[in-house]
C-alpha cells in the first residue's frame, strides 16, 4: 500500500486537503470516499475506541481487495482550506467536486463509493444528495442525517454533544495532529453558531440532508446500530425509507459508541457485509449483498438477527400500556407509579417540583449508602408494569402520549424506557433499586409541542421546532413524543419501566447529556386519569 497527499482545488478556489491510499502496482480502481474533520494524518493513530472519531475503517483492507481509499479533510480541517461549516453548502458542493476528481485521475476506474462511520456517514448522505456523477454507492454506517432533531436540539432541549464535546475535541484533534506537522487552530464557533439557532430554521434545513433524502438514486446500504439512540440510529432508519434508489437496511446490535467503533474498524464488519456491497456496485462482482434480505435487524435481549421487507416489519401490532398511580412496589423513585394496559377510570395525577434537592449530577442522586453510590432512578418519576407474563418482543417505532401541566411556561420532558430485572425481597427491604437496562429513549420541550402533519403518523409525532409557543401556567396540554425506534425481547418476569424527569446526567447519558439550566425552577404535573390517559405504545411482535 502507497499513500501520497494530494491538494484538490474546487470551485470556489479552495484547496481540499487528501490522503490517497493505492494498491501497489499500477492499474485503475475503483475508489472509496471517507470526508471528516478529523484530519487524515491522524490515521497513524490505532483505530479503536481510544480515539473515537477514528472512524474509517481498516484502510489497509480495502487497499487489498483492489480500492483505492480516499480520505478527505473538509474544509476548515487538517490541511484543507476555508472555514469549518458544520455540513453547510460549500463542505456539501466539495464532496461534488472532490468525487469527480477522483474519477478523472488515471488510477481511477471512473467509480467512486461513500465510507464511514459518523461524520463520515454524515458526508456520504450529502454526497448521495449532490449526486455526482462518478458516484455509484453509498455504504452509510451508523450515522445521522438531521443534526437538529438528532443531537443539537433532541425534542427541541438543547444538547452538549456537538457544540461541546464534540467541536472541543475536534479542535484539539486539529491543533495537535499525530504527526506533529501543521497544526490547525478552527476558529468558528461552533457552541455560538448552534445557540444561535435554537429553532429549525434555515440554517439547520441547509444543513439537514432528511430533507433532501429522496434525492439520493444510488444504491445504498444503511447500517444502523441499536445502541446509539442518543444520536445516529434514526437516522440510518430513516435514510432507508427515504432514499428512492436500490436499497436495503441492516440493524445492528453494538450497546454503545465505543462497541460501534470497535465493530466499524473491524476487519469482519467489512468482509461479510460492507465488502460484497462495494463489489456489487464498484465492480459489478456477483455477489452475497444480492442475496441479502431488503431488512435485517438484530434484537436485543434475545440476541437474534430477524429479517423483513420493510421497516418496521409486517405483524407488528401497537400495544397500549396505561400509565396509573398505583405502587409497582418494585423501585424506589419520586412516585413508583404503575403501567398496566387497562384504561384508568378515576383522576389520577402525579406531581414533582424541581430541581429536586437530591439531585448530585443532573437528575441522578445517591443510593441509600449515601455517597460514592450513585442511584439513576430514585429521584425521577418511574411508571413501572407487573412481571412479564411471557417474553415480549418490539421492533419498530414507539410513542409516548403524555398529558402534562406545568407552573412554568416551559418544561422538558426526558424520557428513558427500560426492562427492569428482578430483585430480592430482602435487597427491596434494604432500599435497594434493581438492576436496569435503558431500551431507548424520548425528548420533547413543552414549548416545541406542535406536530408537522405532513411528515407526523399515527405512531410516529415528528415536530416542526419551527416557532415555539410557551405554555399557560396551570393548562393540560397533550404532549406527543416520539421515542427513537428499537428492536428488543423484554424477558418473562422482567418489568418494562418507563422513567419521566425533566433532564438527564453525565453519569448515566456520559457523551449525550443536556446541561440542566439553572432557570428550570417549578412543578409539572403529569395525569393519568379517565380524561387524561397518559400512554406508552409499543410496536409488538406476536
Amino acid at each position: 500500500m502507497t499513500m501520497r497527499e494530494v491538494t484538490i482545488t474546487v470551485r470556489d478556489g479552495t484547496e481540499i486537503g487528501a490522503a490517497i491510499y493505492a494498491p501497489e502496482g499500477g492499474g485503475r480502481y475503483p475508489a472509496l470516499l471517507a470526508a471528516s474533520p478529523y484530519r487524515y494524518d491522524n490515521n497513524v493513530l490505532p483505530a479503536g475506541p481510544q480515539f473515537l472519531w477514528r472512524e474509517t475503517g481498516p484502510i489497509d483492507f480495502y487497499v487489498r481487495q483492489g480500492y483505492v481509499y480516499v480520505h478527505m479533510d473538509v474544509r476548515g480541517s487538517g490541511r484543507s482550506g476555508g472555514e469549518f461549516e458544520f455540513l453547510g453548502p460549500n463542505e456539501q458542493r466539495d464532496l461534488y467536486d472532490v468525487i469527480q476528481w477522483i474519477a478523472q485521475q488515471p488510477w481511477s476506474s471512473g467509480k467512486v463509493g461513500g465510507l464511514g462511520q459518523s461524520y463520515f456517514c454524515m458526508s456520504q448522505w450529502w454526497m448521495g444528495i449532490m449526486a455526482p456523477p462518478a458516484l455509484a454507492c453509498l455504504g452509510a454506517y451508523d450515522g445521522l442525517n438531521d443534526p437538529y432533531r438528532a443531537s443539537c436540539y433532541q425534542g427541541g432541549i438543547p444538547g452538549q454533544f456537538f457544540p461541546g464535546y464534540w467541536w472541543n475535541q475536534n479542535r484539539i484533534i486539529n491543533r495537535f495532529p499525530a504527526n506533529g506537522s501543521r497544526p490547525r487552530v478552527q476558529e468558528t464557533d461552533l457552541d455560538m453558531l448552534v445557540t444561535s439557532h435554537p429553532a429549525y430554521d434555515d440554517f439547520w434545513r441547509t444543513r439537514s440532508a432528511s430533507e433532501r433524502l429522496h434525492e439520493i438514486t444510488v444504491p445504498l446500504y444503511s447500517v444502523g446500530i441499536w445502541g446509539k439512540v442518543d444520536l445516529h440510529t434514526r437516522g440510518n432508519i430513516e435514510g432507508f425509507r427515504r432514499a428512492k434508489g436500490p436499497r436495503k437496511l441492516q440493524m445492528r446490535g453494538p450497546p454503545n459508541a465505543w462497541a460501534a467503533n470497535a465493530e466499524f474498524n473491524s476487519v469482519e464488519l467489512h468482509e461479510t457485509v460492507l465488502l460484497p456491497f462495494y463489489d456489487r456496485f464498484l465492480k459489478a462482482k456477483d455477489s452475497e449483498w444480492d442475496k441479502r434480505p431488503l431488512v435485517e435487524y438484530f434484537v436485543r435481549g434475545a440476541n437474534v438477527l430477524r429479517t423483513a421487507d420493510t421497516w418496521p416489519p409486517a405483524g407488528v401490532q401497537y400495544k397500549t400500556w396505561y400509565l396509573g398511580s398505583q405502587k409497582s412496589g418494585s423501585v424506589t423513585s419520586l412516585n413508583d407509579g404503575s403501567m398496566a394496559p387497562a384504561q384508568p377510570s378515576g383522576t389520577e395525577s402525579t406531581s414533582y417540583a424541581y430541581p429536586n434537592p437530591g439531585w448530585v449530577s443532573g437528575v441522578v442522586g445517591f443510593g441509600p449508602s449515601g455517597p460514592p453510590n450513585f442511584d439513576p432512578t430514585r429521584r425521577v418519576l418511574t411508571f413501572t408494569t407487573a412481571p412479564l407474563e411471557k417474553d415480549l418482543e418490539i421492533a419498530g417505532p414507539i410513542k409516548l402520549v403524555l398529558y402534562a401541566s406545568s407552573t412554568q411556561r416551559d418544561t422538558d420532558f426526558v424520557i428513558k424506557l427500560s426492562e427492569q430485572y428482578p430483585l430480592s425481597a430482602e435487597e427491596r427491604a434494604k432500599g435497594i433499586n434493581p438492576a436496569s437496562q435503558v431500551v431507548t429513549k424520548g425528548w420533547l420541550r413543552g414549548s416545541h409541542r406542535a406536530l408537522d402533519e405532513r411528515h407526523s403518523t399515527e405512531m410516529e409525532p415528528y415536530h416542526l421546532h419551527t416557532q415555539p409557543e410557551p405554555l399557560k401556567p396551570g393548562e393540560v396540554y397533550r404532549f406527543d413524543i416520539s421515542l427513537e425506534p428499537n428492536a428488543f425481547q423484554f424477558k418473562k418476569g422482567n418489568r418494562i419501566r418507563l422513567e419521566v424527569v425533566n433532564g438527564d446526567s453525565p453519569i448515566t447519558d456520559v457523551l449525550w447529556t443536556h446541561y440542566y439550566q439553572p432557570n428550570k425552577i417549578g412543578q409539572d404535573t403529569l395525569y393519568h386519569s379517565a380524561r387524561y390517559p397518559s400512554a406508552l405504545v409499543l410496536p409488538v411482535m406476536e
